[in-house]
């Protein structure tokens, strides 16, 4: 893959050799910053587990204590008693089997994410194939199938993201944009390393966090020292 002059002007300012403190990885990918528009950051986080096996899944949703720095349009299904408490905490759209169908004909998808009542979910999965592949399917470890679903979305709201595994066993978020400076993104980035921590299943044998990168968006990967996290 070919990078453009100012990728390779900021990969030369790295020690490849070196694994960065939280604080200082961070505050060198902001320094490496170099696009016209405000970067988001995300970690991405390497484990010693195999996806393909269930009980070595982790998944997970955790609270950003400084958000993500992203406005956040969000989709509820719920019954019609729960509408004005929904949009009362900041739902952009609620509704029931009408959104199914504006989905399904209409081919409407603006929204980022999408929180359900259980007492809905029949009427949700009939949406399966296409919020499954986007990974925007309701789920209970996610916490967007939530009986209060004014709670799920004031926590959406508040910067409340959801971490996977992909097949290659790595988890990509993204905790917070290049503004925020080096100070807040460690905040979250350390939020998010415990709750992956803690998630750690009880089938993972020997090391649990193979690799940690920080990145923005058009900039390098500065690798992150992870001892103090224990695993």
């Amino acid at each position: 893959m070919k990078h453009g002059k100012k990728y390779v002007e900021s990969a030369k300012a790295l020690d490849k050799a070196k694994l960065y403190e939280p604080n200082e990885a961070l505050g060198t990918v902001c320094q490496l910053a170099k696009a016209k528009f405000d970067e988001t950051v995300e970690a991405h986080i390497r484990l010693g587990v195999d996806s393909r096996h269930a009980d070595q899944q982790v998944r997970g949703a955790v609270v950003l204590p400084n958000g993500t720095g992203k406005t956040i349009r969000i989709l509820v299904f719920c019954k019609e008693d729960k509408y004005e408490a929904a949009k009362a905490a900041g739902a952009d759209y609620v509704g029931g089997l009408d959104m199914v169908e504006k989905i399904q004909k209409e081919g409407w998808m603006e929204f980022d994410v999408v929180i359900a009542s259980p007492d809905m979910m029949g009427v949700v999965g009939r949406l399966g194939k296409v919020l499954g592949p986007r990974g925007m399917m309701p789920n209970p470890k996610a916490g967007t199938v939530n009986a209060d679903v004014a709670k799920a979305v004031a926590e959406a709201k508040a910067g409340k993201i959801e971490y996977r595994l992909d097949k290659s066993n790595i988890i990509h978020c993204p905790i917070g944009k290049v503004s925020f400076g080096a100070e807040k993104l460690e905040e979250n980035f350390n939020t998010l390393l415990e709750a992956v921590v803690k998630a750690k299943p009880a089938a993972a044998k020997g090391t649990y966090l193979r690799s940690v990168t920080v990145a923005s968006t058009m900039g390098v990967g500065v690798p992150v020292l992870t001892t103090k996290f224990g695993v």
